[in-house]
């Protein structure tokens, strides 16, 4: 029995030594503030949407979106590998331009967001964690790449 779980800790040992390891130091912080964050944006646009999504249908859906990108980014930094790094600089890239799109929006025009985002004001509700936190994900995703190379 004692020789079966080493046999399988070697093997997990080596199917993972290949993979870039993207949830030590640094990455570890990143992954619970984004898992936090994903909890939080879900719970609040699935609430938005069950009970108000008629008054601010754009706002609620913002919400939604929000909540897959973080969601799919807690995923990617947890998996680990080079493919899971690629996707999640791309997500954090696409989620700091939302972040500025409707930051900027909804300053520009708050008539059109009757009730907030996730993204509004630039994350100001979040205490503008929503802008900070893809672009210290994309300097941790490229110090890891460099690290793994």
């Amino acid at each position: 029995m004692a020789g079966t779980g080493q046999a399988r800790e070697g093997a997990e040992s080596t199917a993972g030594a290949g993979r870039t390891r993207l949830v030590a130091g640094p990455g570890l912080l990143l992954v619970w503030l984004y898992g936090v964050m994903s909890v939080g944006a879900v719970s609040r646009s699935v609430y938005q949407i069950l009970t108000d999504f008629g008054s601010a249908p754009l706002a609620h859906t913002l919400s939604a979106v929000a909540a897959v990108v973080y969601a799919f980014i807690t995923y990617t930094l947890v998996r680990g590998g080079e493919a899971a790094r690629r996707a999640a600089l791309v997500c954090c890239g696409a989620e700091l331009a939302g972040v500025l799109v409707v930051g900027t929006w909804t300053l520009a025009d708050p008539s059109a967001f009757p009730d907030s985002t996730v993204w509004s004001a630039y994350g100001m509700g979040y205490l503008f964690i929503p802008v900070l936190l893809p672009v210290t994900g994309m300097v941790w995703l490229r110090r890891s790449r460099s690290a793994g190379a």
